[in-house]
């Protein structure tokens, strides 16, 4: 009775004879299905795949517009150049005197000259901050840079916007001053920026200047007035032009908006020539401007150009990577 049993060695016996005989009479159906189920998927697999191919080539990845300016500073004004996390940069800004004195100071380049000398460090991704001291009023100033968008290739933001903004501490002796306050100047710059193609790259940005302490008059009935105003709003602009791999023209101008009651500054028009290595770039150019200084370049420009009162000028820029 215990050769019955659904465990005994003979019942487990016929079963596997009935399995056999099923499978083998059914052996060519199953096959069949087991290969059109095998081909099915590999047709599903190498459409799905082709579809993704064709997606990512139709929908390339986005990346930021690199090297639309190649300095950090092009004339007297800051560029929407921002260098990578972990750079120290080092600048060296200088202006000549005036050419329309001709021989007698070697047109300018042996009258009273401006020098300003800048530091700057990249701490994380998109902001540089650094400082600097300009000869001019013994002026040092701590500045700040941070892009708020970049221009994407492959689709996206069509320009890059960056924001720039400066303190300039007036360290002139303090006759000159009646409170400590009265040394504090600022510029602020909203920098639109767009690389056309690989040799032209173009900047707008409108500006502001301002001055705690300016100069004042008494009018007639013994009231003081200010000879300008403490708020300056103008706008800059400037192109960059490669010719070559490593040489391009610059051009740039600064225009006043707001009108003074004296002293209305002339616009800055400047232009020359940049030259650029992985870690250098040097410019020489022409300017109506003596100032380094933003806000000193925008409020207080007397040349005007057109009477022959401009300058030769170049800035040498230095960059390490950490």
């Amino acid at each position: 009775m215990l050769s019955y049993l659904p465990g005994s060695p003979r019942v487990l016996k016929t079963i596997k004879i009935n399995v056999m005989q099923i499978l083998n009479k059914n052996n060519s159906a199953l096959i069949g299905h087991l290969c059109r189920m095998l081909l099915l998927c590999f047709l599903t697999n190498s459409l799905m795949a082709q579809d993704e191919a064709a997606t990512a080539a139709e929908v390339p990845a986005s990346k930021p517009v690199k090297n639309t300016f190649e300095s950090a500073n092009i004339f007297d004004n800051p560029t929407s150049m921002v260098p990578i996390k972990g750079t120290f940069e080092m600048d060296i800004q200088h202006r000549f005197g005036t050419v329309n004195n001709g021989y007698k100071d070697l047109w300018g380049i042996y009258a009273p000259s401006n020098i300003r000398l800048g530091f700057n460090y990249t701490p994380i991704n998109k902001l540089v901050v650094g400082f600097g001291l300009t000869k001019e009023r013994l002026q040092w100033d701590m500045n700040a840079k941070y892009a708020i968008f970049q221009q994407m290739k492959g689709g996206g933001m069509p320009l890059s916007v960056t924001w720039f903004s400066n303190m300039a501490i007036d360290g002139r002796d303090k006759k000159y001053f009646v409170r400590g306050s009265d040394r504090l100047s600022y510029y602020h710059a909203l920098i639109i920026a767009r690389k056309i193609n690989n040799r032209i790259s173009l900047q707008v940005a409108p500006t502001l200047s301002f001055r705690n302490n300016v100069e004042g008059y008494y009018d007639d009935a013994g009231e003081i007035q200010k000879k300008m105003e403490n708020a300056h709003f103008g706008v800059s602009g400037l192109a960059r032009i490669k010719y070559s791999e490593s040489g391009a023209v610059i051009l740039g101008f600064d225009q006043a908006i707001t009108q003074h009651t004296t002293n209305n500054p002339y616009p800055n028009i400047c232009f020359g020539f940049e030259f650029t290595t992985s870690a250098h770039s040097f410019q020489v150019f022409a300017g109506n401007s003596n100032g380094i200084l933003p806000q000193s370049s925008n409020v207080f420009n007397q040349n005007d150009f057109q009477n022959g009162q401009f300058l030769i000028g170049f800035n040498i820029n230095r960059l390490w990577n950490f």
